[in-house]
């Protein structure tokens, strides 16, 4: 899966816009030919049980429609991405209640309604012809319910005849029993490989250990494992810490960047049990080429990492 998220941070009537139609095909013309649609849905706090819509802000169907419609006119494939993240701005990760047998009913009530939104978009992914469906990102704190999230995948299933990925984060994955449920092990693959100064062969060091355990995964379920989310800014750094998108004042550094894309890139894409990465992330507004050399976000346009992965994809 030469695949990019697309679509993250998009508000309702983004993805309608003549800008958005520009960033995807800039990201076709890199070589990809998935993509990631994600985008969110609130529930109030991580202890809330509903999970609902907010008209003024999520993309609505229609807007997903005409990405998915834009997406496939440009020969791209479809992974439909629904996350829900609480209003609080605690990471979703935690959203959950204790797991002992008095909280059941705040479990039961939360699942009813995550099964509910799941639905919701596999029945939208059937009808638009989306490739495969993700039935949860980095929800930490609700993956020891196995018998609960059991029970929400063959629901989703019932709607959906595509395969299905679950999204883990790393270092976390051996706490998802039940991978053997879905169609594909996903996991947000930001592991700290460099540093300031980082080589590539440094990083390919440390991609190593990775690599293993990730295997392991792949023999323990019988499942390919996809880099449902990987990535770095370009900002120095970051490669220690990938997942960072809080310390805007770190001064740009492409190279690093470049490094973690292209050794990521090399030690995993050659292995038969790997099924390919979604990188993070491609914004649906991009910046003027121009200003690539100050932006010290995800975005790959105009950097060289943008290089390397178009250099790779088109190769391969």
């Amino acid at each position: 899966m030469k695949g990019m998220t697309w679509g993250w941070g998009g508000r309702r009537g983004d993805y309608r816009t003549p800008e958005a139609a520009e960033s995807l095909r800039k990201l076709r013309e890199h070589g990809c030919e998935w993509v990631a649609l994600s985008f969110w849905t609130w529930q109030e706090s991580i202890h809330a049980t509903s999970i609902t819509f907010d008209y003024g802000y999520t993309v609505t169907d229609r807007d997903i429609a005409h990405a998915v419609d834009l997406a496939k006119k440009l020969g791209l494939k479809v992974m439909l991405k629904p996350v829900v993240n609480s209003k609080d701005r605690i990471w979703r990760a935690h959203i959950g209640f204790p797991h002992t047998p008095e909280a059941a009913p705040y479990w039961d009530r939360w699942f009813e309604s995550y099964t509910n939104f799941l639905v919701h978009y596999a029945e939208l992914a059937q009808e638009l012809g989306c490739d495969l469906f993700c039935v949860g990102c980095e929800m930490i704190g609700t993956e020891p319910q196995t018998e609960r999230w059991t029970k929400t995948i063959a629901r989703v299933r019932e709607v959906f005849g595509g395969p299905l990925l679950y999204n883990a984060n790393h270092g976390k994955e051996e706490g998802v029993e039940w991978f053997d449920q879905v169609d594909l092990i996903g996991t947000s693959a930001y592991y700290p490989v460099g540093g300031p100064g980082a080589t590539e062969a440094d990083m390919i060091a440390n991609w190593l250990p990775v690599r293993d355990r990730m295997e392991r995964l792949h023999r323990k379920f019988g499942k390919p494992v996809v880099f449902a989310e990987i990535g770095c800014r370009s900002a120095r750094g970051c490669s220690a810490m990938p997942w960072d998108f809080m310390h805007r004042g770190l001064p740009f550094d492409e190279d690093e960047q470049a490094n973690f894309y292209r050794s990521a890139l090399k030690v995993f894409s050659g292995e038969p049990w790997f099924a390919g990465f979604f990188w993070w992330d491609w914004s649906v507004r991009l910046y003027p080429i121009g200003e690539a050399k100050q932006d010290v976000g995800f975005d790959i346009y105009g950097k060289r990492a943008g290089q390397v992965l178009a250099e790779w994809y088109h190769s391969r």
